[in-house]
């Protein structure tokens, strides 16, 4: 096959110098039950027409996240984006610029990085930040191998208020790097003892505020135990518009905050591609991976930006680079920071508010929903409830009523043994309509 150049002996002969004594062989790191046994049934061949009919048809059995009630958070958020976020990000100082790497030609991509930088570490009360990772859960792995760098150990605890799909790569990057990882028990009341795990063997303890189950925790108790003991304390987010509202996890002590920066200026998309902030202390700047830009001079004194710091295995050899990560999410970072530069301090401010007040009128209601238990104490715009019954049944219940109503925790972390909790978001896009078109329909469900 004229894309298939290699012959059986050229496959043979490379296998034989990796080590291994069959393709298969290099897929054994992967669950069985995540991969194929053969092709998928799908048909061999289809005219694009065909396809487009397909395809359609399929999706018009999905039910957009803007036509119905939507309340569905547990790590991605609907807000609000405005028109002049897509436009701006249009526009050719940025639009046509690629690579920062060489500054003469692109100063806009370079100077929307560095505001992004500042803007990250003022949001997070932390002295530096980078000019971005993949997401939250890959930039929350990275935080844990730069702590391993930093304390010259290689012990993570991770805190239950982690969301399962950060701790899961988490303890993916650690076992393949042969690292340690204890991670305590999910709890919905946020009760965990973290300070007991803690003593001079721990490189760093992860915790996340607001956490997967919309707790809000105080981390200078946790900041100040780790701190006597050699330990940093790593502080994740999901959701970056409660950074507008709570304290920065800074301010409490962190050494290095991390989290998901999708809720500002970047929508749903399926999915992806999000945007992973990254900040730390000064003196911990050489460890951080990624990239960094500055601000300097030219020769004509004019004010410029170039890459400072950039500790990629792109740009050093391997084994000197702090990072594997050879990109970050550009357009990402620009509609984020065009979309936070429109909404300035109050703006974001006021965006947190009316979060958090629409939860509270939300957790409220449902309060009052007979077998419906509200288990999040403190929250900012995610809370969970417990329901008397198979949380995702309620959920498909729900949505066949045209409302979506939450992520059945279940789905999320299918071993924790809490089928009957689901974690509901609310934010500024929800109106008293469709909090009152939930509470009847849940009322129905459980009826």
């Amino acid at each position: 096959m004229r894309y298939l150049p290699l012959t059986d002996a050229d496959r043979a002969e490379m296998l034989a110098d990796v080590g291994v004594d069959s393709i298969d062989a290099l897929f054994d790191t992967i669950p069985k039950k995540a991969r194929l046994d053969d092709l998928l049934d799908l048909p061999r061949t289809k005219g694009e027409l065909e396809v487009e009919r397909l395809l359609g048809a399929m999706s018009a059995k999905n039910v957009a996240a803007g036509s119905v009630p939507f309340f569905v958070g547990a790590g991605a958020y609907r807000h609000h984006v405005p028109a002049s976020v897509d436009h701006l990000i249009q526009r050719s100082e940025f639009l046509t610029s690629y690579t920062p790497y060489q500054p003469e030609i692109t100063q806009g991509t370079l100077q929307y990085l560095f505001e992004f930088q500042t803007q990250v570490a003022r949001l997070t009360g932390m002295d530096v930040a980078n000019a971005s990772m993949y997401d939250g859960s890959t930039g929350t792995a990275e935080a844990v191998l730069m702590a391993h760098r930093v304390t010259r150990r290689n012990k993570a605890v991770l805190s239950g208020s982690l969301h399962p799909h950060y701790r899961d790569v988490v303890e993916t990057v650690s076992r393949m790097a042969g690292d340690e990882v204890v991670a305590l028990p999910a709890d919905p009341a946020g009760a965990e003892d973290i300070l007991s795990q803690i003593d001079d063997t721990v490189s760093c303890v992860v915790v996340q505020t607001p956490g997967v189950f919309g707790n809000l925790t105080d981390l200078t108790p946790i900041a100040e135990k780790a701190h006597e003991h050699g330990a940093l304390l790593i502080a994740v987010f999901t959701e970056v518009v409660s950074l507008g509202l709570i304290q920065p996890p800074g301010e409490m002590g962190a050494d290095i905050v991390v989290g998901e920066g999708q809720g500002i200026g970047n929508g749903l998309n399926f999915g992806g591609p999000y945007v992973g902030l990254f900040a730390t202390r000064q003196k911990y700047v050489r460890q951080m991976p990624g990239r960094l830009c500055g601000e300097t001079v030219d020769a004509e004194g004019r004010r410029g930006y170039v890459l400072t710091l950039s500790t990629r295995e792109q740009h050093i050899r391997r084994d000197k680079a702090t990072s594997n990560i050879c990109t970050n999410s550009g357009l990402c970072c620009l509609a984020f920071t065009i979309h936070l530069s429109l909404m300035g301090d109050l703006g974001l401010t006021r965006l947190a508010e009316l979060n958090h007040a629409n939860a509270v009128q939300l957790a409220d209601a449902l309060d009052g929903v007979n077998g419906v238990e509200v288990l999040s104490e403190t929250f900012f715009n995610e809370f969970a409830i417990r329901v008397p019954r198979d949380a995702a049944q309620v959920i498909e219940q729900l949505a066949l009523r045209n409302v979506l109503g939450g992520v059945p925790y279940s789905r999320i972390d299918p071993n924790a043994g809490l089928d009957d909790v689901i974690l509901v978001a609310a934010t500024e896009v929800n109106t008293d309509a469709d909090r009152v078109a939930y509470t009847v329909a849940l009322s129905e469900v459980l009826g």
